[in-house]
């Protein structure tokens, strides 16, 4: 059995190479997604454009006016003469917000009886809007602060931990980590046995001496490594070219990342024994993948889900290896916490490949 088992595995690792298509999801596609979404997948907000309306035309509105010029946040900070130059500017997004200063701004000033200035925002990106809207707030409230000459009684001293200076590639880094070696991982196994099934050379598989269960364990286990063996590859280019700190153990993240990929695996051979064709087989990866992201807490916070979706995460594997790669790689998690998470994920990859080894089981029959 363990020879036959050997051969199936060394013929399914010479069928993934000899691929072409194979070969370029296994080598340049990760490493090529690692270094472009690094630095293009972020939720900072920067280089914005801002219009302002001033009715005022004073000295006062003109400073306020100078904090934005200033500000490193702020790529242009353009005058508008009238409102209709307003609302077409931001119907064609050549703005992400809009300052509108009244008329009586500098003589509230003066006889400091309070004005009110008008912040409009561009809604279709309620993201940025509400990032965007905290940074003119902020910049506001310093400027009426400096006109009122007082010292804040309070001051306050913020400390971030275990990111220090903010840097979102790191958050970004150890999503993508787990999200292109699932892509891998599901994509292997998918197309391992569509493309048997494809080609013809799935009867001669199911004629042989293998059983059923060396099949599917010949196709998971190139799969399996393949996709660890990237996610060290990935591991390490954040850490040399992306200054990545590596807080925790490396032992318990590669871990925790093996159990999540067999998880995965499960969930590729199930799809691929229903398709027939690597088409279908990807089609069935990319159905599975969407939910997979969304429901993962990389996007949104879990807690802020609708409750039944807070309860389907947990069928989601990535939900809690996010949470294991975040806690051990950011801040070395304490290992009764890394259990915590560790063991529904090897509770899931014992249900999707128990599921999928008895769908392939029952196609047979």
């Amino acid at each position: 059995m363990t020879a036959r088992l050997f051969t199936l595995i060394i013929k399914e690792f010479k069928a993934i190479w000899k691929d072409p298509r194979s070969r370029v999801i296994v080598t340049i596609l990760p490493i090529f997604q690692l270094i472009i979404f690094a630095n293009a997948v972020t939720m900072e907000v920067k280089n914005i454009d801002m219009l302002v309306l001033d009715n005022s035309r004073s000295y006062y509105s003109r400073e306020l006016i100078s904090h934005f010029e200033n500000s490193p946040w702020f790529n242009s900070v353009t005058l508008v003469d009238t409102p209709q130059q307003l609302k077409e500017k931001i119907d064609i997004q050549q703005a992400s917000i809009v300052l509108e200063i009244p008329g009586d701004f500098a003589a509230a000033i003066k006889n400091k009886t309070g004005t009110a200035v008008q912040l409009i925002t561009d809604g279709r990106q309620t993201n940025s809007a509400a990032i965007i809207g905290g940074y003119v707030t902020q910049i506001i409230q310093g400027y009426a602060q400096s006109l009122a000459g007082t010292d804040p009684k309070v001051e306050i001293v913020t400390r971030n931990w275990f990111n220090i200076n903010l840097d979102y590639k790191y958050y970004s880094l150890v999503s993508l980590m787990a999200l292109i070696s699932m892509v891998i991982a599901l994509l292997l196994t998918s197309l391992s046995i569509a493309r048997e099934k494809e080609v013809g050379t799935f009867d001669q598989l199911i004629v042989s001496p293998l059983s059923s269960t060396e099949i599917l364990i010949g196709k998971a286990v190139p799969a399996q490594l393949l996709a660890w063996l990237l996610t060290m590859v990935m591991l390490a280019i954040s850490v040399w070219f992306f200054d990545f700190p590596l807080a925790g153990s490396l032992f318990v993240f590669l871990a925790a990342d093996f159990v999540a990929l067999l998880a995965l695996v499960g969930v590729g051979l199930f799809i691929s024994s229903l398709c027939r064709t690597q088409q279908q087989a990807i089609l069935g990866v990319f159905t599975f993948q969407m939910p997979a992201v969304l429901l993962s807490g990389f996007i949104s916070p879990i807690d802020n889900m609708p409750v039944l979706l807070q309860y389907l995460t947990y069928l989601n594997p990535l939900r809690f290896f996010l949470v294991i790669a975040k806690g051990v790689l950011l801040k070395d998690m304490a290992m009764p916490y890394v259990l915590l998470n560790l063991i529904p994920l090897a509770l899931i990859a014992a249900l999707t490949l128990s599921i999928a080894g008895w769908t392939f089981k029952s196609k047979l029959e």
